[in-house]
């Protein structure tokens, strides 16, 4: 099994109010997958409470492989999920590690 773990860093200038509800968009888009991309094993979206840690969202996933993460990353229901939050990210940081 791979664990796919992503964290999003929103650019200094998004007002809070567009963070929260692009936050809260990514969270649903991303928590809809499942039903659509079969190679999800898990997924969940966390969005940061603790003020004084670099990143706003994180991601969760696993997969029965790392060629599945590719086949999910892929996806254009993952793609269109992914543009509409992108737009207000300055830094993205990911990794996927055997569990």
């Amino acid at each position: 099994m791979v664990k796919h773990i992503v964290m999003f860093q929103f650019k200094a200038d998004v007002p809070a109010e567009t963070r929260n509800e692009a936050a809260r968009q990514f969270k649903a888009g991303i928590e809809a997958l499942p039903a659509i991309i079969p190679t999800i094993r898990a997924i969940k979206v966390g969005l940061n409470i603790n003020p004084s840690e670099k990143w706003d969202i994180c991601l969760e996933s696993s997969f029965d492989n790392l060629e599945d993460v590719k086949t999910y990353g892929a996806h254009p229901a993952h793609k269109a999920v992914a543009v509409e939050l992108m737009q207000h990210v300055a830094a993205r940081a990911c990794t996927d590690f055997e569990i």
